[in-house]
């Protein structure tokens, strides 16, 4: 089923990363984590869904969503930017894969980090601290951490930031390898959330199960 939002704000959260807040259509619902298909509600766009997750909660009166635009793919997300209050999108009911199963470690690349932040919003609202969740967020520069002191600020979490493109950031390294990861995943036999670019996900599955992570406590989201 298709859903027409209109645009209620917008503003930058980063230097290419926009948060969008929408009207929620009666009945909506959807799980922290979850994601929808979203298009432009203009001739020429409709038919070019893209899939961006809800990063607000479902007990909210509106719908929310951080994107990152991307001006280099002339595609939706190059739209985001140039979005005026009262502009309208279509979206299909919710979907995905990624669900709060517990406590664990959440890895996520670029945009990637955007299912996690619902679910992470929801264990802060119902259990009042997020101790035994860790977070490992790569990107390619400090300026492109999404929502860094919000996750920074959050009790209990402990946070792990990579840069991969600034080697003069504190956070910088090549990508998050099993040796970066070896002492991280000691520290919880809990679930491992996986969200990113499809080759970060594969890399870091098989990092996981380099390291001995059963298959099942893994749970992974390819938002490409």
């Amino acid at each position: 089923m298709t859903h027409t939002l209109t645009l209620q704000s917008i503003e930058p959260v980063t230097h290419d990363t926009y948060h969008l807040v929408f009207n929620k259509p009666d009945g909506y619902e959807y799980t922290p984590g979850q994601a929808c298909d979203f298009a432009l509600a203009k001739d020429g766009w409709r038919d070019e869904q893209r899939p961006f997750t809800f990063t607000g909660l479902p007990t909210e009166p509106t719908l929310e969503f951080v994107i990152k635009s991307y001006p280099d793919h002339d595609g939706v997300t190059d739209q985001i930017a140039g979005l005026q209050m009262t502009d309208q999108v279509e979206i299909s009911d919710a979907w995905g894969a990624i669900e709060d199963k517990g406590p664990g470690v959440f890895i996520a690349g670029g945009a990637g980090i955007t299912p996690f932040v619902a679910v992470l919003k929801r264990r802060l609202q119902t259990h009042g601290s997020l101790e035994g969740c860790q977070l490992v967020f790569s990107n390619k520069s400090e300026k492109d951490i999404i929502l860094r002191d919000t996750f920074t600020s959050m009790p209990g979490l402990t946070c792990h930031f990579v840069v991969t493109d600034d080697p003069d950031s504190e956070f910088a390294r090549e990508k998050i390898d099993k040796d970066f990861l070896r002492g991280i995943v000691a520290d919880t036999d809990g679930p491992i959330y996986v969200c990113g670019p499809e080759l970060m996900i594969e890399d870091i599955v098989a990092a996981l199960h380099a390291l001995g992570v059963a298959e099942a406590r893994i749970v992974t989201e390819d938002l490409d």
